[in-house]
């Protein structure tokens, strides 16, 4: 297989260097090959419509090293890395826009990525562009194959586009909302369960007996001075106090004592 890949990069790289082109004066000037560079647009777009699938998958499982050594041997100014990448994007565009069927003449400028070179190319469902992207010592460093699409087709695809953002951020935002919502529950669900607490109930103690305080009756206040007084004025005729010729008394007031000793 390897020694299959070799002979057709060198006959691709034969075939071209008849058929190839004389300089641009813009090329020249700013010091690129366009001899070179034809040469290696053409190889790129004759090797992607015509390797097989299993060529090109010989080509992707190929040591890098290997693939450059195989397409220095072919005369062909391109890297490995941009090697593959080119493939990936034929296949890209074939996917999208159908079978290749034929390209425009190239044109070029001289833009500060490089020497850029692009052609109208025709594929089987839509047309596309095919551009390459050179550098100062005149190695691809890219190859693209942008599909074409009608003014209609492009309002289409960005309102589904905007359409699909749009529902996008509307559905996080709503389930954000609904989180937050249940934070709440979240801590009783998975936070740890508090430990029952008995309830005590307060014991209900036997009534406390206060002595009953034994309450002297109470008496008239006139009846006890007029006691109080026949007995003193008993008292004194008894002990000769009106014939010594002491004057009588006056009760003022009576007074309860706090403590009745009389009762002793």
């Amino acid at each position: 297989m390897r020694k299959k890949i070799s002979l057709l990069l060198c006959a691709v790289a034969v075939m071209l260097c008849f058929t190839a082109c004389g300089s641009s004066r813009e090329a020249e000037d700013a010091g690129y090959n366009d001899a070179a560079i034809e040469q290696t647009m053409e190889f790129m777009i004759q090797y992607c419509t015509n390797a097989d699938e299993s060529m090109r998958e010989e080509f992707r499982n190929m040591k890098e090293l290997n693939l450059d050594f195989q397409l220095i041997q072919s005369g062909i100014p391109v890297t490995a890395e941009s090697f593959l990448g080119a493939l990936d994007a034929w296949d890209a565009a074939v996917k999208e826009c159908g079978e290749y069927e034929e390209h425009g003449e190239f044109t070029s400028e001289v833009t500060n990525d490089g020497y850029k070179v692009s052609a109208d190319a025709k594929f089987s469902d839509r047309d596309a562009t095919i551009t390459f992207i050179f550098d100062s010592q005149s190695y691809m460093e890219t190859m693209t194959v942008d599909a074409k699409y009608t003014t209609q087709e492009i309002l289409t695809k960005a309102g589904l586009n905007t359409l699909l953002g749009m529902g996008t951020v509307f559905a996080v935002l709503i389930f954000i909302s609904l989180l937050i919502g249940q934070f709440k529950v979240i801590p009783a669900l998975f936070g740890p369960k508090k430990k029952e607490e008995p309830v005590s109930t307060p014991s209900v103690s036997a009534p406390v007996s206060v002595p009953e305080v034994e309450t002297a009756p109470e008496t008239d206040d006139a009846e006890l001075i007029a006691v109080i007084a026949a007995a003193i004025a008993a008292a004194r005729e008894e002990s000769g106090a009106d014939e010594a010729g002491e004057g009588g008394f006056f009760v003022r007031s009576i007074r309860r004592r706090p403590t009745n000793k009389w009762k002793s």
